[in-house]
C-alpha cells in the first residue's frame, strides 16, 4: 500500500479534532471541506466566525459538518490568558499581553492543542514557519525525554528497491541549520517516530556524512559520531549507526563492503542528515532528480501535533497534511508521554 493512501486509511479510522487557524484562506476553507466529506479528520475553522461564513459565502462552499470555533466569544479566552501569562511569567509576560498573543488564531489554535481542545493544528499557508514554530514553542512545548524541536520529510521515490519499497523519512530538512550532537540525536529519534507511524515501518535509522566509519576526519565527521553514540545510549531499542556515506546507508553491497557488521548499513529507510544544507539539498534533488514525492516539512518533536505548510502549498497539500496531522495525534494518544 501507498504510504499515503495508508495515512489517509489510518486517519479514517478515528477522525481526530484538527484546527486551522488561516480559516479564510480560500485554500484552508477547500480542504477543510474536502476533510470533512471524506471523513479524514473533524476540522475546526478558528477565527471570526462571521469572517469565515462571509469567506465561504464568496466562494460558495459549504460548511456543513465543520466545526466553526468563534474567537472573539470564546468562553475560555480570559481563563487560557491567565495560565498563558503565567507560563510565560519568567519571561515578563503580563496577563495583557497574553491576551494581546492569544488574539492570534495561531496562537490560540496552539492553546487549544495544549488545553485539549484540539488533537492537533495545521498552518503556515499564511503565516512563517517561524511563526508557526513559535506558537508550537511557547504554547505546547517539546516532547519529554528531547529538547528539540525540528522537521522531516516523507520521501516516496518511485520504482526504488532501497528504503521502506522506496518510502524514506529525511530529517532535518527544514528547521535546524546546524545542531549540535545533543540536537541531532534528538531529530534521529523524532524522524524514526515519524517513519514508525507516517510509514509504518520499523526504523532503520543512518547517521549520515561524507565518512563511513572513520574513512575521513572533520569536525563535521566528529559530530555525527558524537550524536551517533548519544543516541544509542538514550535511546537503546532504536535500530540506528552512524557515520554512514549515503551510498553505504541505502545499498546492501555497499553497505556491507564499507560497514561489516552494521545493523543498518545497506538497510536504512530513515536518513538523518548533519546540517539543513545537507538534509534541504538532499530531498530537493531527490524530489526533482528521482521524481519523488516529497510530503513536508512536517514538523516534530513537539508535545503534540502541529504541522506546517509552504505559503504556496494547494488545497491538496494541506488537505494531505491533516491526514498526517490527524495520524500523529492518534499515535499521541495511544502512546502519552
Amino acid at each position: 500500500m501507498h504510504p499515503l493512501e495508508r495515512i489517509l486509511t489510518t486517519a479514517k479510522s478515528n477522525p481526530l479534532r484538527i484546527v486551522l487557524p488561516e480559516a479564510l484562506d480560500e485554500r484552508m476553507l477547500e480542504a477543510a471541506r474536502r476533510a470533512a466529506d471524506e471523513q479524514i479528520a473533524r476540522v475546526q475553522l478558528l477565527g471570526d466566525r462571521s469572517k469565515i461564513e462571509q469567506a465561504a459565502a464568496a466562494k460558495n462552499a459549504s460548511l456543513d459538518g465543520i466545526e466553526i470555533v468563534d474567537l472573539p466569544s470564546h468562553p475560555k479566552k480570559e481563563e487560557w490568558a491567565g495560565y498563558f501569562a503565567e507560563k510565560r511569567k519568567k519571561k515578563g509576560m503580563t496577563v495583557e499581553q497574553a491576551r494581546e498573543v492569544l488574539s492570534d488564531p495561531l496562537f490560540y489554535g496552539a492553546m487549544m492543542v495544549h488545553q485539549g481542545e484540539s488533537d492537533g493544528m495545521v498552518a503556515g499557508a499564511v503565516n512563517t514557519t517561524s511563526n508557526v514554530i513559535r506558537s508550537a514553542l511557547q504554547i505546547i512545548g517539546v516532547q519529554q525525554g528531547i529538547k528539540t524541536a525540528s522537521s522531516c520529510f516523507m520521501m516516496i521515490v518511485p520504482e526504488c528497491e532501497y528504503g521502506a519499497d522506496g518510502a524514506f523519512m529525511y530529517g532535518d530538512c527544514g528547521v535546524m541549520p546546524d545542531p549540535n550532537p545533543e540536537q541531532l540525536a534528538d531529530i534521529a529519534f523524532a524522524t524514526a517516530q515519524s517513519a514508525k507511524n507516517l510509514i509504518g515501518v520499523e526504523p532503520v535509522v543512518a547517521m549520515l556524512a561524507f565518512s563511513t566509519y572513520g574513512s575521513a576526519s572533520h569536525p563535521i565527521v566528529d559530530k555525527v559520531i558524537e550524536a551517533t553514540k548519544i543516541a544509542k545510549e538514550r535511546y537503546p531499542q532504536l535500530k540506528i549507526d552512524g557515520e554512514l556515506q549515503g551510498d553505504a546507508a541505502v545499498v546492501e553491497a555497499i553497505g556491507a563492503k564499507k560497514a561489516p557488521g552494521s545493523p543498518v548499513a545497506g538497510k536504512a529507510n530513515t536518513l538523518i542528515f548533519p546540517d539543513l544544507n545537507a538534509g534541504n539539498i538532499c530531498y530537493k534533488l531527490t524530489e526533482r532528480l528521482a521524481k519523488a514525492e516529497a510530503y513536508g516539512p512536517l514538523l516534530q518533536g513537539f508535545a503534540l501535533p502541529v504541522n506546517d505548510l509552504s505559503r504556496g502549498c494547494s488545497a491538496h497539500d494541506i488537505f494531505n497534511t491533516i491526514a498526517i496531522t490527524c495520524v500523529q495525534a492518534q499515535a499521541a494518544q495511544a502512546n502519552p508521554a
